[in-house]
């Protein structure tokens, strides 16, 4: 078991995510940067299905009660193992007792936490992915115990620590595709879009991010229609909100953009105020 003594920001647990129930309004959910995540599965052996925890800016404190192996990879939010610091995308052994903790915020915004097998939350609908109304909590709680795997033996450690993340933390550039809607926009419309930068506002969740800098909208909404991660809808006020793991299933605002699975990674990382720039791929 894994006693957590706190609960940090927003820290949850999360798969790739529920599939097969969007027809009855089901958000996929799962882990917002899913490659990180499936790194730090990677960095254990264990199965990329495997449920991580998601760690948002402010980590937890957690106690282990069963010896195992972990891996943090994603974030940089000095993790630190007993009151020493331990490096990320590498693998480490976990005795009886020990405490990680974490402190400040040096890059990113999410960091995963993986653990030997996973953890081992009740799935709900074939996932263990936190979502509200869905499985019991949508976040982990001071005082709970969550459920692991013990190992006998720890095996030899396991390191990636040449990944190259400059790309994937620093670069602003927001690949995306054209969404059902796109052709609707106006030439100055296209202009605004492609020509400037954006910046996230402080309204940014699971659920979506919406950026400060507005575009001139004249496009009527549309029919209720479906939508899906990384859709981009322009409101008619002229708000830009970008659709994130948590999306609802459909809207009635144009769909202007989509965003590919890599995009939607490196966006999960970016907090309020950093700057985006879309990129059209053809």
């Amino acid at each position: 078991m894994i006693e957590v003594i706190k609960s940090g920001l927003y820290t949850s647990i999360q798969d790739k995510g529920r599939f097969g129930f969007e027809n009855y309004g089901v958000p996929i959910s799962g882990s917002m940067d899913q490659f990180s995540s499936l790194l730090a599965n990677k960095l254990l052996n264990n199965n990329e299905n495997d449920a991580v925890m998601e760690i948002t800016m402010t980590g937890p404190v957690l106690k282990f009660h069963k010896m195992t192996k972990i891996s943090i990879t994603g974030a940089d939010i000095s993790p630190s193992l007993n009151n020493y610091p331990i490096k990320l995308n590498t693998s480490h052994s976990i005795n009886k007792d020990d405490i990680l903790s974490f402190g400040k915020l040096k890059y990113g915004l999410r960091c995963y936490l993986s653990v030997s097998g996973g953890f081992l939350t009740k799935k709900v609908l074939n996932s263990r992915s936190m979502y509200p109304n869905i499985t019991k909590s949508f976040r982990i709680a001071k005082g709970e115990h969550l459920k692991i795997n013990s190992i006998k033996y720890l095996k030899t450690r396991l390191s990636m620590s040449k990944i190259d993340y400059l790309d994937h933390f620093k670069s602003n550039e927001i690949n995306v595709y054209k969404g059902p809607e796109f052709d609707k926009l106006s030439q100055k419309q296209n202009l605004d879009i492609f020509n400037k930068n954006f910046s996230i506002s402080n309204n940014n969740n699971r659920m979506a991010f919406q950026l400060n800098e507005s575009v001139e909208n004249q496009l009527k909404p549309i029919i209720t229609s479906l939508v899906m991660q990384g859709t981009v809808q322009l409101t008619p006020s002229g708000n830009i909100l970008i659709l994130m793991r948590d999306n609802q299933t459909c809207g009635g605002y144009p769909r202007i953009l989509q965003l590919n699975e890599n995009s939607i990674n490196k966006l999960s990382q970016k907090y309020m105020n950093n700057k985006i720039r879309f990129k059209l791929v053809e």
